[in-house]
């Protein structure tokens, strides 16, 4: 007898969308579903808070497999991506000694910087590293790029290594430009074209940088990197085929190079769009192969958002951001050591920062499934949002002149200027949110002392440069750290003393903001239970040499409380009211001035406070 199977939900009729919005509108009792529950986010569209089928029935993204054209579900029928790691030393015999050592630990792709290309050096830098299994990425300032593209292909010639070779050349002479303000060389194009004819006989060699990572790590938006990313691409193909180069000898070349921020499933749905959107973009070069349009994507967990205080955070965030990447099948991922923003990396970060890979690897098994966002009703939602979003921005770009001339004018470097600027001051009133840094701060970490001056490449590519049109290179996080650096310079810690009164509920959770709050600056918390007086709550706080006193208590207790308070601390301290109860205006007639609740904004109000307090 045939067995009969039953399916679950076939017992229950199905809900329509309209079904499942009556009844939001109706939990919502009256307040507006597009204010409440609809997320506009910094790339200018919409998020709804839930999808269905029907959301993605038109969308064309669905219709492709892994690895068939235009890519939008990965470039390969796999997702072995590989794991990265930069070598710091310059010098090729420490080099080599430290890539031989990571390489016993799993890790299958190396960055290299090469201060003097030669033959000699690469032999040094490379012995005993095998070139099948090891893809190889070199740097080297731009204009040394073409020797060193002379030495390896000698080298490989040598070696008999030229057809199984994997890596890239990060030829960006963009560089200067981007970061200083320098002019773009005038012969880049030239350059280009004689990089990639000297490469000619190494088939997997990449030698055209797009390093979109510099744009990530000043503050862009992800459509603001996606979008100058593809001109920076399409640039490169236009000046190239122009200049005689077939598409495919170009698109073979180009290696985007970019950022990965902790916008979790928007930086899974760049990469998506990223490739989806380089791909139409060749094929309007008509290259003679399908495979010219791959896209070759490097990805590295971002800096933007990195802190020194409450430095192992940093891993958090560059986990989630290496999984993102993973789940979007990039080729290749760097995760940034979490202690990368006050020092030179050591062997512990380094490890940790190579097994956070081999865990999403090995333990999560990310490597074995191809696309598994793919189908998923808001991945595939987002992809589109955000490969419109980004097209609009290629299209600005192009008809403006190309990559080029916006980065030699300073607008590209103006506009992520802009976008820098709006992310401080979000980071400022804690629209944005970094953990240990502006929300949750640990009062009691000194971190001055872990702080190790980095030293310049040493290329003077600072030199003859104009700050006005330089990429903005403040993290998120610098702002607040200067406080809090300031705070521990200071010859007196200031002391912020809770003074918690009424209402249980009310002044526990004001006392734990106010904490928060002034923990931004490094401050010393003094926090309390509660006080049966005002009195016995302001005599306990100037006992303690309180610098400042902040009233913790119900909005309809401050009217009575908070002149009370004002009139017994007699400006020995700062006073300061926890909240914005209806009777501030009344309060300030008293001469009551300082507030804080969650529209304050932190920074400036702890700035001021610093001029007050700090000695």
């Amino acid at each position: 007898m045939a067995e009969k199977k039953e399916k679950l939900f076939d017992q229950f009729p199905a809900v329509t969308t309209e079904e499942w919005r009556a009844k939001v509108d109706a939990d919502l009792k009256g307040v507006p579903f597009e204010k409440k529950l609809v997320w506009r986010t910094n790339e200018g569209f919409n998020v709804q808070p839930m999808y269905r089928a029907e959301d993605i029935a038109d969308l064309k993204t669905t219709d492709s497999l892994p690895g068939e054209f235009p890519y939008v579900r990965g470039t390969r029928t796999n997702n072995e991506w590989l794991t990265r790691q930069e070598i710091l030393d310059t010098d090729p015999a420490e080099a080599n000694k430290k890539a031989l050592y990571v390489l016993t630990k799993g890790v299958n792709s190396l960055g290299f910087k090469v201060m003097e290309p030669s033959e000699s050096t690469l032999a040094t830098l490379l012995e005993g590293i095998d070139l099948e299994k090891v893809e190889i990425n070199l740097a080297c300032c731009p204009s040394k790029a073409l020797a060193l593209a002379e030495a390896l292909v000698a080298y490989l010639e040598k070696a008999g290594k030229k057809d199984v070779f994997k890596g890239s050349i990060d030829y960006n002479p963009l560089r200067r430009a981007l970061r200083h303000g320098a002019e773009i060389p005038a012969d880049i194009v030239a350059q280009a074209k004689q990089l990639v004819e000297t490469v000619k006989s190494v088939p997997a060699l990449r030698v055209l940088a797009v390093d979109s990572i510099m744009l990530n790590d000043a503050g862009a938006y992800i459509t603001q990197e996606l979008g100058y990313a593809l001109a920076w691409g399409a640039q490169w193909m236009t000046t190239l085929t122009d200049a005689g180069m077939t598409a495919d000898e170009v698109a073979n070349r180009i290696k985007f190079n970019m950022g990965i921020s902790s916008n979790y499933f928007m930086e899974l749905a760049k990469f998506r769009a990223a490739r989806m959107l380089w791909a139409e973009i060749v094929k309007l070069y008509k290259p003679e192969s399908c495979d010219s349009a791959k896209m070759m994507a490097h990805a590295v967990t971002s800096r933007f958002n990195m802190t020194i205080y409450d430095a192992h955070v940093n891993l958090l965030r560059s986990q989630t951001e290496a999984m993102s990447a993973a789940l979007a099948g990039v080729d290749s991922i760097t995760s940034t050591p979490f202690d990368v923003t006050y020092k030179q990396p050591d062997d512990f970060s380094e490890r940790i920062a190579r097994n956070q890979q081999f865990l999403l690897k090995e333990e999560s098994h990310l490597d074995k499934v191809v696309d598994p966002a793919g189908g998923s009703y808001y991945v595939e939602t987002l992809t589109v949002s955000i490969a419109n979003e980004a097209w609009k921005l290629f299209l600005d770009v192009e008809e403006k002149g190309g990559f080029f001339k916006l980065v030699n004018d300073g607008d590209v470097q103006k506009a992520i200027k802009a976008t820098s600027v709006k992310r401080h001051d979000a980071m400022a009133r804690r629209k944005e949110i970094l953990l240990g840094t502006n929300q949750y701060p640990n009062f009691n970490e000194m971190a001055a002392g872990k702080i190790e001056k980095t030293e310049c490449c040493g290329c003077g590519c600072a030199e003859n440069g104009n700050p006005e049109n330089a990429l903005p290179s403040t993290r998120m996080a610098s702002d607040f750290e200067a406080l809090r650096l300031a705070t521990e310079h200071a010859e007196n810690r200031p002391k912020v003393f809770m003074l918690t009164i009424g209402n249980l509920a009310m002044r526990l959770a004001r006392a734990q903001f106010s904490s928060n709050f002034f923990g931004c600056a490094g401050y010393e918390i003094i926090d309390n239970i509660g006080f049966e007086t005002v009195e016995e709550g302001v005599k306990a706080a100037k006992e303690k040499n309180a610098d400042v006193i902040v009233l913790c208590s119900s909005d309809d207790e401050y009217a009575t409380f908070a002149p009370e308070a004002f009139k017994a601390i007699n400006g020995e301290a700062e006073f300061v009211v926890a909240g914005a109860p209806a009777c501030s205006e009344e309060l300030q007639a008293q001469g009551i001035t300082n507030f804080i609740h969650v529209k304050s904004n932190v920074l400036e109000t702890l700035k001021a406070f610093n001029a007050k307090l700090l000695k």
